[in-house]
């Protein structure tokens, strides 16, 4: 490999802030902040959403209809384009 071409890969800390949990990933993302977890001091990253707050990984997903748009727009509009 080239040198000096490549990211910086190293560990990194996110922090999803909706659970408060914290993940130790690999990663070449850059940040200026950082944060001592376990006495070492990693890059430090805050999102939103991770698979801790999720609903498809939470299983809390809700289900927003059974019956496809067709139907649905159907079910509405039916009786308007039967009259033309």
């Amino acid at each position: 490999m080239k040198s000096g071409i490549h990211p910086n890969y190293r560990t990194v800390v996110f922090h999803d802030t909706s659970t408060d949990t914290y993940f130790k990933v690999g990663s070449t993302i850059y940040t200026q902040k950082s944060i001592t977890l376990e006495g070492n001091e990693y890059p430090y990253v805050m999102i939103e959403v991770s698979s801790e707050s999720h609903p498809f990984y939470t299983g809390k997903q809700r289900v927003l209809s059974q019956e496809g748009s067709t139907a649905r727009f159907q079910k509405k509009f039916g009786r308007f384009l039967a009259c033309k």
